[in-house]
């Protein structure tokens, strides 16, 4: 699973999202095209799902060394458990998330034909709660 390996504080507040288009990302020249999957609106992304859409991808390229994950999960959601009376301070820590914004790059491929990655990378975006885009 993806998260920290160490942390400053072990519990986060929950924060907002910052209003506008994030900065969008712009790939490097390459000698081969590189594909890109960009989110498309604001979202929490756990770690999950990115891992099973990482998966997803890897399986259908055959080739781990062509795919690169550009965010990473590294906010802590607590939550309380059912039937807890209020007070008695913060929840457990229950999975690790990210937010994105629009414009965010979630996954680029690189060295593959252009139908393979844009396969690869639209099996991996039906794993995904948020509308992407695949550029390249």
């Amino acid at each position: 699973m993806l998260r920290p390996k160490n942390t400053k504080f072990r519990k986060h507040q929950k924060g907002s999202y910052k209003k506008g288009l994030k900065n969008f990302f712009y790939l490097e020249k390459a000698k081969q095209q590189t594909f890109c999957l960009e989110t498309l609106q604001k979202s929490r992304l756990t770690a999950k799902q990115l891992d099973s859409a990482r998966q997803v991808i890897n399986k259908k390229i055959k080739s781990k060394s062509a795919l690169l994950l550009k965010v990473f999960p590294d906010i802590p959601v607590t939550c309380k458990p059912t039937e807890v009376r209020m007070g008695k301070g913060k929840g457990s820590v229950e999975f690790w998330s990210c937010q994105v914004m629009p414009g965010t790059v979630l996954f680029e491929i690189g060295g593959i034909p252009r139908e393979k990655a844009i396969y690869a990378l639209s099996c991996g975006a039906s794993k995904l709660p948020v509308r992407v885009y695949i550029s390249g």
